[in-house]
Formats: structure tokens, sequence, C-alpha cells
């Protein structure tokens, strides 16, 4: 029994052995760190040259220089020629070629910030590459590969000239002429026998009995004349100065039934009758609706007192508020276009008769006065109504360029030239008017150039990333600008 135990001893002894021949102090072959053949691997590897260190978990995460990540644990260097066996290797060299040297990455949102080995920002964006040739030059212009410029969608408009029209737009209410406004009112007392026109809105025409009136001063007015015509017929073999006398007579008396604006044909039936009739009729001064109606049958009115107001209505103003900028592009006889809920689709024409020389203070708008036919009387007063004024910017064409050409900081206004093959000039502008979807161009261009009117924004901030980055580059290396940490956002 001992001999069997101690030969299983020896067994054992002799196998431990021999595994330490194979993991012997746990390196293989018995080989030690400071063995010729570890020197010869780490001298291998001193030659190659690292390109960036990625993270230990393979997460998008790399760095310029060694570090380690949140655990404690080493980024991993990659070296030249092992790029591919990365979780994110470098571009491909055709494409590289293609587009000429790679310089480095830059963020895909414009911030500051740059890698010289792929990357992914907080979102998982992948960096943007940047090649030569692709930065401005010195002279300020922008050179752009004709693949990116097909790929923004860049267009181009030329320079020129255009006659500019512009509509001012406000809104109105439709208001009586005040020319065409009648007060219906007396110079004497009296008392309403009957009425005629006897309703508001009731159409009248000129000459048209609106009432009977009684005015006992009228009555006696009109005895007198009769009395002193009759006298001055009867007198027809009488002396000149009795005749003298008795015209005077007359031509007072009808002098004073004049000035209470009694008619010619009034008095003309007056001297056929012969007679002076108790009640007088009172007509209208005018064609137009009745607005207004104070007067009631049986009523007493003094002098002046108003019985009727009457509006011709075939022409109406539209008053509108036009706001202060606009203002100064109105003038007296321009073109009007007038269109109100009532019916929609129908326009109605108008000019330009007046602007008030008056601002009001709360609202910073001026009233302009349009006077529009209204024959057929479907314009109502107080009506809303929609004006749009066709104003020329000149009296000639203007150098100008679409609205959407030019790029607006605030303070300056710029705008991109078209120099052909990619290449863009940003340039100051003056601009003046804005109409009919074009600006005015004062100052800084001439006509036949080409500006940028679609994805000049895009062209714009690419022009100022990389006038920012190139603070980030040393200008007498010609290399990368300094390497991003790795580091998430935060640390």
């Amino acid at each position: 029994m001992k001999n069997a135990f101690f030969g299983l001893r020896l067994l054992g002894l002799g196998v431990a052995i021999g595994a330490g021949g194979y993991w012997l102090g746990g390196h293989p072959l018995g080989i030690f760190p400071g063995s010729a053949a570890i020197s010869a691997t780490e001298a291998s590897a001193a030659e190659r040259r690292v390109l960036y260190y990625r993270d230990p978990m393979d997460r998008p995460y790399y760095s310029a220089e060694p570090k380690k990540d949140e655990m404690g644990m080493d980024y991993i260097p990659v070296y030249e020629g092992e790029e591919n066996s990365s979780p994110a290797p470098p571009p491909a060299a055709p494409a590289a070629a293609a587009k000429g040297k790679l310089l480095y990455y830059r963020n895909p949102m414009g911030l500051p910030d740059t890698s010289p080995a792929p990357k992914k920002d907080s979102m998982g964006m992948d960096y943007i590459p940047v090649y030569e040739g692709e930065a401005a030059d010195e002279s300020g212009t922008v050179k752009i590969g004709l693949a990116k410029v097909q790929k923004l969608g860049v267009q181009s408009a030329p320079v020129e000239r255009r006659t500019l029209n512009r509509a001012i737009r406000a809104i109105g209410t439709v208001q009586p002429d005040e020319r065409r406004l009648y007060i219906v009112n007396t110079k004497f007392e009296g008392w309403i026998e009957k009425l005629y026109v006897n309703a508001t809105g009731q159409t009248v025409r000129r000459g048209q009995p609106l009432m009977e009136i009684y005015a006992p001063e009228l009555v006696v007015a009109g005895r007198e004349y009769l009395l002193a015509w009759r006298s001055l017929q009867d007198m027809a073999g009488a002396s000149p100065e009795i005749r003298s006398s008795a015209n005077q007579l007359a031509q007072a008396a009808l002098q004073r039934l004049a000035n209470w604006d009694i008619s010619a044909d009034q008095i003309k039936r007056l001297q056929s009758a012969g007679t002076v009739t108790r009640n007088l009729t009172l007509r209208a001064p005018a064609d137009g609706t009745v607005m207004e109606k104070m007067a009631v049958e049986g009523m007493h009115f003094a002098a002046g007192d108003p019985l009727y107001r009457i509006a011709d209505l075939s022409t109406v103003w539209v008053t509108a508020d036009i706001f202060e900028q606009d203002i100064g592009a109105l003038r007296n006889g321009q073109d009007a276009k007038i269109s109100v809920t009532a019916y929609p689709g129908t326009e109605f024409g108008g000019k330009v008769d007046f602007v008030y020389p008056t601002v009001s203070q709360e609202t910073r708008t001026g009233k302009v006065r349009i006077v529009v036919p209204n024959a057929d009387g479907r314009l109502k007063t107080g009506m809303y109504a929609n004006v749009a004024v066709d104003t020329a910017v000149a009296d000639r064409p203007v150098l100008a360029v679409p609205d959407s050409a030019v790029i607006d900081s605030g303070t300056r206004q710029a705008v991109l030239i078209e120099r052909g093959e990619g290449t863009f000039e940003p340039r100051e502008v003056k601009l003046g008017a804005h109409a009919d979807g074009f600006y005015e161009i004062r100052d800084g261009l001439t006509g036949g150039e080409r500006v940028v009117v679609s994805a000049n924004f895009l062209i714009d901030a690419e022009s100022n990333l990389r006038a920012a980055l190139k603070a980030f580059i040393p200008p007498d290396s010609g290399g990368p600008p300094p390497a991003s940490t790795g580091k998430k956002p935060g640390e």
C-alpha cells in the first residue's frame, strides 16, 4: 500500500514538472519577460507608429494620447497598419486620394471641436473629414468641391435691372363722400304739416318733395311781396318816381323770400296764383339716400334745426390706416384695389385722393383717403375693406437681386458671388427697397454678376467654420489641429 501511494506521488510530481515545461511561471515554453523573444516583439512594436488610442470596451471614444477610461482600464493603442482592426477604421485610401490629403475631422454640428482620427459626437454622429482644397483661401473666397455643391443644391441668379413694384396693404372702412353730404333745414321756424319721405334709407331725387310745412313768417313775407308786385302792375301809367318806389318795395320783398331759400318756381306760382298758400313744400336738394331723419309729422322746428341728412352714395370713400413706414410711398392718383367680405372674389377700383397729414401716436399709422365709384350701391357705409395700393419703388428700373440671396446679420448685409468651379466670394452690399421678392441693390454689385440664391446660408456656415478652425492649425506645420481629448461631454 505504501509503495502504491509513493508511486502516485512520483507520478504527480512528474506531471507537474512536465506541465512546468509548458507553463512555467505563467509563461509559455518557459519564456520569461526578460527573454530574447519578448525583446524582439517589443522592438517590432516600437518601430510602428501609434495612430491613436481607442476605448478598451470598443465604444466610439478615441484619444491621441494614452489615457484611462472611467473604470481605470487603459485605452488600446492602434498602430499603423492595424486601422482595419479598429471598430471605427479611418477612411479608405482611395476615397482620401480622390478628395486630396485628409487634414482632420470636424464636429458635425459646427462646434470648434476637431480630431485627427474618426470619432462620433455625443449623439452618435460621425465627425466630418476635411480635405486639402476645401478651406477658404486668404482672399476671402470660399472653395467647395463640385460634388458638395451639387449635394447642397446651390443655385445662382444674375444681377439685373428690374422695375420693382410693391403692394401696400391695409384695412379700411367705407364711408360717405363728405363732399356729397347734405343737411336739410330751414332759415325760419315752423311746423311740419305732412311728410312725404318718412323712412331712413329711402332714396330721393333732386327736387323731390320731402314735406309740407307751415311758417307764419313765410306767409307774411309772401303777402308783402304779392302786394308790392300787384302795386307795381297797377302803376303802369304812373310817374317814373312812383314806379321806382313800388319796384323797390317788390324787390325787397322778393329778396326776403330768396334769403329764406324760396325757389324761383315757387315765386312764379305765387305770382300766377295771385294768392299766398298756407303751406310750403320743402324739396330735396340733391340725389341721394336718407342717412338720418329727424323730422316727424306735426313737429315744431326752429331755424337751423336739421330735418334730414342725405348722402349721395354713387361715390364713396374708403379710409385706410397705413403703417408709418409705407406712407412715403403713397401719392395722389395712385390706383387702389378694394375688396370686401360681402362679395368674395370681387375687386372695386379706386384712386388715392388724399394722404392725411397726421400719424396716430398709439398705432403709428396714418390715414389715406381712397375715392371709389359706387354706382350700383353695393358698397355700404361702415363695411370693412381690404386695401391694396400698387406703388413703384422708383421711376426707372433698378439693380436688384432675389431676397433669398441676401445674408442679413442684422447690422450687415452680404451676398455670395459665384466665381465658378465651386468658388464663391462673399461681398457686402447696400440694400434699398424690398418689393416683389427682390431687394434693390444700391451699392456693392454690378449688372451681370451671379449671386447664390439657394443654400447660401450653408456655404456661409461652412466658410465661418473653416475660418474659425484655421486658428487651431499651426501656420508652420500644415498638419491637423490639436486633437480632441476623446472625453465624453461633461468629463
